[in-house]
C-alpha cells in the first residue's frame, strides 16, 4: 500500500499531492552567468493527509521542512510543483478569500506576528469586515465572542499586544485564526516561544477548540510528549521528505523507521523505559539541502544502512501486517531487519 492509496481511504479533508518547495540560493547575477540557478527544496515531493476532525502531528528536527510545508498548505508560500487539495477540490496558486479561509495558521512567536499599532479589537474587527464573515452591525459583539472563546475577557478589545502576557499573545493570535471559522488549523511550534509553566494551557485549549468547533488541527511540534497526548496520528519529516506515518500510539509502541527510532530514544526519561532499551541515537547531523545523499536521505546517519540504501530511493509505503503504518525504509516491515554496518560512518566522512 502507498501513500496515495492511504490517502483515498481516509478521503482527506487536506492534502499535499507532491508537494516541492525551492529556494533560489546564491547571487542571481551568477545564477544567470552560469545558465544555472542554485536550489535549496525545503520541500521535496511530501504527500500527506489531514482527516476532518483530526489532529496530526508533523515532527522532525529543525530544518526538516515542517514550517515551509506548512506556509505551503495555507496557501502563504506557492509549491513549485504538486499540488494541495481540500476536501478533494485542488486549491490553485493563488487562493480565493473563501479558500483561505478555510485553512488558517498560527505562529511560532506571539510576540511578532501580531501588529504592536492595531488593539486586539481592531485586529479582529478589520478581519471580520474585510471577509464579511458576520454582518457589519455584528462585528464588535464578534470580536468579544472571540476572546471568550481562546480564554480571554471581553475587554481586551481594546488593548494593544504590548500589554499582554507572551501565553495572552498567544490566545489573542488563536482568536485571530479562528475569526474566519476555518476547517483546518495549522498550528507552527504554538508554545515553543512560551513560558514551561502556559505551554499546558495553551496545548488544553487548542484540543478544547478542536472538539469543541470540529476542527481538523495540522500540530508542528518537536515535543513528543505533547504530540502524544494531544494527536490521533503522527506524521515524521526528515530533510525535505515525509519518511513515516502511523497513528500515535502505533508510532510510539512499534516505530518502523530509524530516524523515528533514533527520535523515540531520544527523549528524557526519568525512569528506565524498556521500550526504548538498546534504541540507536542518531549520530551526527542531516546533510545540507543543497547536497542531498544518493539513494535513501537517511543514510548517512542510519546504522542498519547497507549498499541498497545508495542506490534505491525507498517510497512511503506501508504493508498488510501494519495497516495505517507508512514508512520509507527498505527494511522498515521486514521480519529481521538488517545488523548495523559501518556504511554511514564511511558516507558521513566523504
Amino acid at each position: 500500500m502507498t501513500a496515495a492509496d492511504g490517502a483515498d481511504q481516509a478521503s482527506a479533508l487536506l492534502a499535499a499531492r507532491g508537494v516541492t518547495v525551492s529556494f533560489p540560493v546564491g547571487s542571481q547575477l551568477a545564477a544567470r552567468l552560469r545558465h544555472e540557478e542554485r536550489l535549496l527544496r525545503a520541500v521535496d515531493g511530501v504527500d500527506l493527509e489531514v482527516g476532518r476532525g483530526e489532529a496530526l502531528a508533523l515532527v522532525g528536527e529543525s530544518g526538516s521542512g515542517k514550517s515551509t510545508l506548512a506556509l505551503a498548505l495555507s496557501g502563504l508560500r506557492p509549491a513549485d510543483k504538486g499540488k494541495v487539495m481540500l476536501n478533494g477540490k485542488t486549491l490553485p496558486a493563488r487562493r480565493s478569500n473563501a479558500d483561505r479561509r478555510r485553512v488558517q495558521i498560527v505562529f511560532q512567536d506571539p510576540y511578532s506576528s501580531l501588529n504592536p499599532r492595531m488593539t486586539v479589537g481592531g485586529m479582529l474587527r478589520e478581519l471580520l469586515r474585510v471577509h464579511q464573515v458576520v454582518p457589519r452591525n455584528q462585528v464588535a459583539e464578534e470580536s468579544k465572542r472571540l476572546l471568550t472563546l481562546v480564554g480571554l475577557p471581553a475587554e481586551a478589545v481594546s488593548a494593544y499586544p504590548r500589554q499582554f502576557s507572551g501565553g495572552q499573545r498567544q490566545r489573542v493570535a488563536i482568536a485571530r485564526a479562528l475569526a474566519l471559522r476555518p476547517d483546518v488549523l495549522i498550528a507552527d511550534e504554538p508554545v515553543s516561544a512560551l513560558d514551561v509553566s502556559v505551554q499546558a494551557t495553551i496545548l488544553n485549549l487548542l484540543d478544547s477548540l478542536r472538539s469543541e468547533l470540529g476542527l481538523s488541527l495540522l500540530l508542528i511540534s518537536h515535543n513528543l510528549a505533547v504530540v502524544r497526548h494531544l494527536c490521533d496520528r503522527v506524521a515524521v519529516m526528515y530533510l525535505g521528505r515525509i519518511v513515516e506515518v502511523a497513528p500515535t500510539e502505533e508510532l510510539f509502541g512499534t516505530p518502523r523507521h530509524p530516524y523515528t527510532r533514533g527520535l523515540l530514544a531520544a527523549i528524557p526519561r526519568l525512569v528506565h523505559d524498556a521500550s526504548s532499551a538498546g534504541a540507536p541515537a542518531i549520530a551526527g547531523d542531516p546533510p545540507s539541502p543543497l547536497r542531498i545523499p544518493a539513494g535513501c536521505r537517511f543514510r548517512t546517519r542510519c546504522p542498519m544502512a547497507q549498499q541498497r540504501c545508495a542506490e534505491e530511493d525507498p517510497v512511503l509505503a506501508g504493508a498488510a501486517q501494519a495497516p495505517g503504518h507508512l514508512a520509507a525504509c527498505h527494511f522498515a516491515f521486514a521480519s529481521a531487519p538488517p545488523a548495523a554496518s559501518g556504511l554511514a560512518r564511511t558516507a558521513d566522512q566523504s
